[in-house]
């Protein structure tokens, strides 16, 4: 600084500032402490690049472009100048760029860096020389005590971390011990649930075979009921018609019958004036009473004859409804018979599904709702 700013080294001599004051932070910290990133970065290339000399480049690059305000700066302003300041100006980055090409440019010999270093150890001994043994003495001892002192606490701070290392490592060891062992009773717990499942698999498999074989003959069985049932239900059919047929020919034959016994009372004398044409009763004052009884005998067989040609009708409707009634019974049991057969299949294949996934470890799927058969029809 005395060789390349004369004037702002005699100006800060004349302050009393050295240079300790202000330069020992940027030096300490690499310009970090105070000034922005954007020219900490380039600070930090440089050095990678050039090595430490260009710490001396920045700093007497910043003493330059900042000489005329610290010429007119007294002691606390320009300590203030150093503080506030100076750092604000290369917020900027064009400033910041400006200042690293002003540092680049500036010219500190290595050689001469070295001399003075030379000077200043030469000084530092002649300093010591000159002062007091015993104070030198007790300055050497006060540092070495205080160095011992340091190491002892080094050594406390060492000895407490290798402690506390050893008891985390000791509890970790012991999680890891007692995590083994649980993950070597889980090993054990899953090999026999695998060998369980696998004998329920074998059993599920035996009994899939029974229950294939039973729902088998059972379907077999249904297919000859429903066959038998069809052909019952063709022979009630034919039944049914033939009977419908019988009723007919015979209501038509009494409908004849009855109108040849018509023709012979009309051409009956005796008849004809007890019956009109459409067959009703004509109230005749002479022979009355023997002519009633011959007429009730005569009423009476054909109620009698009409009556069981209703009955022997009635009867035939009964079948006919007795045969239907059979008919949709049979076809209800046909229905709830396949529904038994469906809901069997799907329990089986759902324990199987539930078998395989308890095997692998995941949850078992829920089994399949059963559909209901439905309702008989009234």
């Amino acid at each position: 600084m005395k060789e390349q700013l004369p004037d702002l080294h005699s100006h800060f001599s004349d302050l009393n500032l050295e240079a300790h004051m202000y330069a020992s932070q940027w030096f300490l910290t690499l310009f970090t402490a105070k000034f922005p990133l954007c020219m900490v970065f380039h600070i930090i290339d440089l050095l990678l690049c050039e090595g430490l000399n260009i710490i001396f480049h920045v700093a007497l690059a910043l003493l330059k472009t900042s000489k005329e305000d610290l010429l007119q700066a007294d002691f606390e302003g320009a300590l203030k100048f150093f503080r506030v300041q100076l750092p604000k100006r290369y917020r900027a980055e064009e400033n910041a760029r400006r200042l690293m090409e002003q540092a680049c440019n500036i010219k500190v010999p290595i050689k001469k860096l070295k001399k003075y270093e030379k000077e200043y150890q030469t000084m530092r001994e002649s300093q010591l020389q000159q002062e007091d043994p015993m104070d030198r003495y007790k300055r050497e001892n006060r540092r070495l005590q205080e160095a011992s002192m340091r190491l002892e606490q080094e050594n406390d701070d060492l000895a407490h971390e290798l402690v506390t290392s050893k008891i985390a490592l000791r509890n970790d060891l012991d999680q890891a011990e007692d995590k083994a062992d649980v993950l070597n009773k889980e090993l054990l717990l899953t090999k026999q649930r695998l060998v369980e499942t696998e004998d329920e698999k074998r059993k599920q498999e035996e009994e899939t075979a029974q229950l294939k074989e039973v729902f088998r003959k059972q379907l077999e069985k249904a297919e000859y009921e429903i066959k038998k049932t069809t052909a019952i239900i063709a022979e009630y059919k034919q039944i049914c018609s033939q009977l419908s047929t019988r009723l007919e020919k015979q209501q038509a034959a009494s409908k004849e019958e009855l109108e040849v016994v018509k023709g012979k009372m009309m051409a009956c004398k005796h008849c004809s004036d007890i019956f009109s044409k459409e067959g009703a009763l004509k109230l005749a004052a002479t022979s009355r009473e023997d002519q009633g009884i011959e007429t009730d005998d005569e009423k009476d067989s054909l109620k009698k004859q009409l009556r069981e040609m209703e009955l022997e009708l009635a009867q035939t409707k009964l079948q006919l409804v007795e045969a239907k009634c059979k008919i949709q019974e049979l076809e209800h049991q046909r229905g709830a018979l396949m529904n038994e057969i469906q809901a069997a299949k799907n329990s089986w294949f759902s324990k199987t599904l539930n078998s395989i996934k308890t095997a692998t470890g995941t949850q078992p799927l829920q089994p399949a709702p059963v559909t209901q058969p439905p309702k008989e029809s009234t």
